[in-house]
């Protein structure tokens, strides 16, 4: 892994969802794959491989670049600016 500017000085957010879920996914009544946790504000949503990306999404409104897996013995994290795990 290698580290990117985007990394330093990152906040510990809470997440958003505590429910275990994307709440996009939920009010559209449909189901995520994998969760991904937004490393500046929190916001939990979907990964790449669920229908609606609602993480990349998030990245693409908020501009906010590094997000981690948000999965039980996952805490590896990729930054959408740099296209790389970091």
């Amino acid at each position: 892994m290698s580290e990117c500017e985007h990394v330093a000085g990152l906040p510990r957010p809470e997440p958003v969802a505590l429910s275990g879920t994307c709440l996009e996914c939920q009010a559209l009544g449909s189901h995520h794959v994998q969760l991904r946790l937004c490393l500046v504000c929190g916001h939990v949503g979907c990964c790449d491989s669920s229908q609606h990306r609602h993480a990349t999404r998030h990245f693409r409104e908020t501009g906010h670049p590094v997000m981690r897996s948000y999965e039980p013995g996952e805490s590896w994290r990729w930054c959408f600016a740099d296209g790389s795990i970091v």
